[in-house]
């Protein structure tokens, strides 16, 4: 299985207000940066659409480390999500973004990281950018 590095993020003006997820997939020396936006959303649903899109990306079953500033991703999917199921996502915030996300990450062999947000991180600096920007379509401020 090929490896593969994979940074996320999302952004918000308001919450909710006008959002925008970017993801940076990386093979070797290949790298794509993708991106999208909503209208009216939330920080943490475009953090979960940033992680979703990146591992959709992929067509193939791949072995991916997946960056995220998130711990709400992070936390969630290494943490949380046995208990979620469990309860059948009751009571949980974005419970479709989640499903999602399961389906995503199944193909795979996700190993996700959180790294400090707005700390250098030169990644996680370009999709931040990159969030921002797919967001200013939708209303967020330039």
């Amino acid at each position: 299985m090929k490896q593969v590095e994979i940074f996320t993020d999302g952004a918000c003006s308001g919450n909710p207000g006008p959002g925008g997820w970017a993801a940076l997939l990386r093979f070797g020396e290949v790298e794509k940066v993708i991106s999208g936006g909503e209208h009216n959303t939330t920080n943490n649903r475009m953090e979960l659409r940033g992680a979703i899109e990146g591992l959709t990306a992929l067509k193939t079953p791949c072995i991916v480390t997946l960056y995220t500033d998130s711990q709400y991703v992070q936390k969630g999917m290494t943490e949380w999500m046995a208990g979620w199921q469990k309860k059948a996502f009751k009571g949980v915030k974005n419970p479709d973004l989640w499903q999602a996300l399961l389906v995503a990450a199944a193909q795979h062999r996700v190993d996700w990281q959180w790294v400090r947000g707005h700390n250098g991180h030169a990644e996680n600096e370009r999709v931040d950018e990159a969030a921002r920007l797919a967001a200013v379509p939708f209303g967020y401020p330039a």
